[in-house]
C-alpha cells in the first residue's frame, strides 16, 4: 500500500478583547507560504452527511472597506472559475461570470 502524504494548512488569529480579529495568518508549507498576514479570509468546508456547507469568515477591524469590495469580487470570480472547473457547466458559468462583470461594475470596481 502506497504511503499516503498529508498537508497542512495553518490559520491563526489574534483576537481583541472583545474576540474581533486584530490579526490573520495563515501558513501552507507545501505552497511556499509560512505565517503570511492577511486582513480577511473565507473558509468553506462541505459537510456530507448534513448536505451543507460550513463557514469561516473574518476579517480584521482595520479591513478597509473599498479592498473588501476588491476581496468579495475576486472571490467571486475565482469560484466562477472554480464552478467551471468542478462541473464543466458552461451555460451557468457564463451566467456566474455576468454577475461578476455586474456587481464590479455597480461597485465601480471595474478596471
Amino acid at each position: 500500500m502506497a504511503e499516503k502524504i498529508k498537508s497542512k494548512i495553518e490559520l491563526n488569529v489574534e483576537l481583541d478583547a472583545n474576540r474581533i480579529p486584530e490579526k490573520l495568518f495563515w501558513t501552507a508549507k507545501d505552497g511556499g507560504v509560512t505565517n503570511e498576514e492577511a486582513k480577511a479570509m473565507m473558509l468553506s468546508v462541505w459537510d456530507s452527511k448534513a448536505q451543507e456547507t460550513l463557514r469561516i469568515d473574518l476579517w480584521t477591524k482595520d479591513m478597509p472597506v473599498d479592498e473588501m469590495k476588491v476581496f468579495f469580487h475576486q472571490t467571486l470570480v475565482a469560484m466562477t472559475n472554480t464552478f467551471n472547473k468542478a462541473t464543466q457547466d458552461e451555460k451557468m458559468t457564463a451566467t456566474m461570470k455576468d454577475f461578476c462583470d455586474y456587481f464590479a461594475e455597480k461597485l465601480e470596481i471595474k478596471k
